[in-house]
């Protein structure tokens, strides 16, 4: 959407798709232009036709922005997952990028407790349940349940995979509910494929397995970055935010007062600024 430069790119968390930044792009569009994508098998992206690994990831970005951006430059704001994402794209691509917003960055996951490996073991195992019963039909019959006002025999089905399993349906519903209503269809499309529960499968791989490789992800020290907190961050996880907002000579730490963990959906508005505030900051100068 939009025109002009720096082109905004806009990179999604760990099983969301362009969908996430549907409150944002439009506002962004305003005043440059902007690109939001779907990294392998999620939304209206193609099944992954190689095993992911994060360089993989990356790697997949670096043809979207060949193909959509050759030569421009570049900020890049990605939420949760997606911040490692772009964090690395800009250390391998130094001369294309001019600026970074990372939203809520889940830097808790660098450090993995017997807790957390379980988490995400048990995350695989019931994506790949999902994509199962996605296959036979049964999450577009839930699905529809949910949203023609029955849900208790969906809510039943899910509770027989564990109360984890049911708070994050209903944390996940609750936070889809905050888009714009003509998009919760699009959503609700999605999610009735297999292959999307299969991509968050394999992206929980990702993180369960490559964490050091996240870790040592460093962009370049000299370019503007913003790291937004969401407001419902414990003290420790908004000092991590801090610091990794110090790393670099022209950087800004903002809290998200009123935000859980998807800021964008809660606080639209604060990411827009943030992206608005380092586009301004950027002289006229061709990228090196």
């Amino acid at each position: 959407m939009g025109s002009g430069t720096p082109v905004v790119l806009l990179e999604a968390g760990i099983a969301a798709s362009s969908l996430s930044w549907s409150l944002v792009e439009s506002e962004i569009a305003r005043f440059t232009r902007v690109c939001s994508y779907d990294r392998a098998g999620f939304a209206w992206s193609d099944a992954a036709s190689c095993p992911r690994t994060f360089e993989q990831i990356v790697a997949e970005l670096t043809r979207v922005l060949a193909h959509v951006a050759p030569g421009q430059r570049l900020v890049l704001v990605g939420h949760s997952f997606g911040s490692f994402v772009i964090r690395a794209y800009a250390e391998r691509h130094p001369e294309n990028v001019v600026g970074l917003v990372l939203v809520d960055p889940p830097t808790e996951w660098l450090t993995m407790t017997p807790h957390r490996e379980h988490m995400l073991r048990r995350g695989q195992r019931l994506s790949r349940v999902g994509a199962v019963l996605a296959h036979i039909g049964v999450v577009r019959g839930s699905l529809a349940l949910l949203t023609s006002g029955a849900p208790g025999a969906p809510r039943r089905l899910v509770s027989v995979l564990g109360p984890t399993a049911l708070r994050t349906l209903q944390r996940l519903v609750g936070e889809v509910k905050k888009l714009p209503p003509d998009v919760h269809p699009v959503v609700q499309e999605m999610w009735c494929q297999p292959k999307c529960f299969s991509a968050m499968a394999d992206h929980l791989g990702v993180l369960q397995r490559e964490r050091k490789v996240l870790a040592a992800v460093n962009p370049p020290p000299g370019i503007p970055v913003v790291v937004i907190s969401s407001g419902n961050q414990p003290p420790e996880q908004i000092a991590e935010h801090r610091e990794l907002a110090a790393r670099s000579a022209r950087a800004r730490h903002v809290v998200a007062a009123r935000s859980t963990h998807w800021v964008q959906f809660d606080e639209p508005e604060l990411v827009v600024a943030a992206v608005k505030e380092v586009v301004e900051s950027l002289d006229t100068r061709p990228p090196r």
